[in-house]
Order: structure tokens, then sequence, then C-alpha cells
């Protein structure tokens, strides 16, 4: 994978129940996205990212299901979210004419909060993508409301 002692590392991005690191590897003059299961750091092979380099920025949801940056495609940055699931890749649709710098995938991928530039001038939008992708839960968070409250016998 190319981990040697004159490479950087950055942006680290565990996902919510800590099984996956994403982070940003600079070698040999390239950013690219690397992502790893914890503990141990075996690389988990991403289908979408090879040849859309440099890299940035990579966000993660609760499972791992999920993996989300910046990429650099021509004269554009680009949102990407991929679906490890189910090999989907998403470009994202950007509000305005900023361009991105960071961004933030809350943990069950219903919203993505991305950091813009535009001539100087800083803002944070919020895109809803819960219409777009399967909700990434927690595990063993059930359906709001069902089973026991406190206090309850069965």
């Amino acid at each position: 994978m190319g981990f040697t002692a004159s490479s950087n590392r950055l942006d680290p991005a565990l996902s919510g129940n800590g099984r996956y690191l994403a982070s940003v590897l600079e070698s040999g003059g390239k950013a690219r996205l690397v992502l790893q299961e914890q503990p141990g750091g075996a690389v988990v092979p991403l289908r979408h990212w090879r040849g859309r380099e440099p890299h940035s920025s990579p966000a993660l949801s609760w499972s791992g299901r999920y993996v989300a940056g910046l990429v650099q495609e021509g004269p554009q940055r680009l949102a990407l979210l991929e679906d490890r699931l189910t090999g989907r890749l998403l470009r994202l649709r950007l509000p305005g004419q900023g361009s991105p710098v960071r961004l933030s995938l809350a943990p069950d991928a219903s919203r993505l909060a991305i950091q813009l530039v535009s001539q100087g001038q800083w803002q944070v939008e919020v895109l809803d993508l819960s219409g777009v992708l399967e909700p990434d839960p927690p595990a063993g968070s059930g359906a709001v409301g069902g089973g026991l409250g406190p206090g309850s016998r069965s």
C-alpha cells in the first residue's frame, strides 16, 4: 500500500463504532484516501476513489458503510460518497458557487455538512441525504417507540 517513513498521514476520521479509520496518505506527490480496519490496520479496498487524486477530508458513517470525501477532477473539487455495501457512488451537487474545503458526515448518513470557500468568503452548507441514502444507524438501535419503557413490566 505504500505506508513508508516518507509518507504523511492526515485528516483522520473514525467510524462511529470505531471499526474503521479513514485517512489521507500523502506519498510520492499524491494524496489518496485509505480505509483501514481497526484494530490491526488491514487496508479495505475502495471501488471508486482511484484516479481521482488528490483526496481530502474523509468522513465515515456509523458502521463505515458510507465513505465521503473531497476529490479533484480537472479544475473542480467534488464531494463524493461511496456506499460500500451496494458499490454505489454519489457525486454530490453542492449549493452555490463555492469550492468545497472540508466535510462532515452525520453518523447515520442523513446529512452532510460542507465547508465552502468562494472569493475569500467561507460558508457552511448542510445537505439532506435522508431521501437519497439508507440510514446507517448504530447496531442494536430499534424503532423509536418500540419496546418496554423504564419501570414497565413484561
